[in-house]
């Protein structure tokens, strides 16, 4: 019974959240967001002004690459602040660790560790991810499914922010940091 109540409470506190930010009664534009108008990173994509739906529509599949380092200090700063207020740590917990959800910071990657299926899986959620033709390739042993935040993610360069501070907490396997190796 506690469990149905949990799982309901998660999908209600989703749906109340995309309503807010439909109203635009949620703003994504948190401290250490970056600025309307900032420098596109490395390449010629702007990510400031494109959304995770539109960058997944137009890029093929296998593409998508963070143009973030885990490294960046600054950045990783950016992503933190981003992480808790898009409410990921809602359920993924403060630094990513696990609660209700998965934790991001082990190397079982479910669909894959790689950029681009980190970033269309937090666009698109779990189901749509498998009606493109991902699968399950990790278990854990909290399994529920992952909603859509693209609508809800403001721009891609937040959900590349987002990103690289995961792979800053990242404490497992180092070969598996971006999903399983090419040659184990």
């Amino acid at each position: 019974m506690r469990r149905a109540l949990s799982i309901i409470s998660v999908f209600a506190g989703f749906a109340a959240l995309g309503t807010l930010a439909s109203l635009g009664l949620v703003r994504a534009d948190a401290p250490g967001a970056a600025a309307p108008g900032a420098a596109a990173p490395a390449g010629s994509t702007d990510y400031t002004k494109i959304s995770p739906v539109d960058l997944v529509k137009q890029t093929p599949k296998g593409q998508i690459k963070d143009p973030y380092n885990d490294t960046q200090a600054d950045i990783v700063a950016q992503g933190e602040t981003l992480f808790r207020s898009y409410s990921c740590s809602g359920c993924h917990g403060g630094s990513g660790g696990g609660g209700m959800c998965p934790p991001l910071t082990n190397d079982t990657w479910v669909y894959g560790g790689d950029d681009d299926t980190l970033f269309r899986l937090v666009t698109l959620g779990s189901d749509e991810l498998q009606k493109n033709g991902y699968s399950r390739t990790g278990r854990e042993n909290v399994v529920g499914p992952m909603p859509p935040f693209g609508p809800i993610v403001k721009s891609s360069d937040d959900l590349f922010k987002i990103i690289a501070f995961i792979r800053s907490h990242y404490d497992g396997d180092p070969l598996y940091k971006y999903g399983a190796p090419k040659n184990p």
